[in-house]
């Protein structure tokens, strides 16, 4: 079993930064990804990184402005959301996959954090 915490969250002005963190226990290495869920939408996928971090998945509206990166050494995936838009505002979760590909799915991924609050004022 993997636990994940992420933490960072918080309110931000549009046009500012936040960074997000995910520690995860265990010493098994995954598929790490972000999603986020806004109010009254389905859970949707934002970036996945693979286990050794070469290689990085975006959904189109955030390239440009997210980077995902992971430290294994530290056990933790970090989210850098830079030129934050309202429409950004959404509860964003960590997620790990034991398969290796760089899937976007929700049921593709096995462990879930308990997802931490962005906003973004206008």
């Amino acid at each position: 079993q993997v636990q994940l915490v992420e933490s960072g969250g918080g309110l931000v002005q549009a046009g500012g930064s936040l960074r997000l963190s995910c520690a995860a226990s265990g010493r098994d290495n995954y598929v790490m990804a972000w999603f986020c869920q806004a109010p009254g939408k389905e859970r949707e996928f934002v970036v996945a990184i693979s286990r050794g971090g070469r290689y990085t998945r975006y959904t189109d509206s955030v390239k440009g402005r997210f980077t995902i990166s992971r430290d294994n050494a530290k056990n933790s995936v970090y989210l850098q959301m830079n030129s934050l838009k309202p429409e950004d505002t959404a509860v964003y979760y960590c997620a790990a996959a034991r398969v290796p590909n760089l899937v976007t799915g929700t049921s593709d991924y096995d462990y879930w954090g308990q997802g931490t609050q962005v906003t973004v004022s206008s």
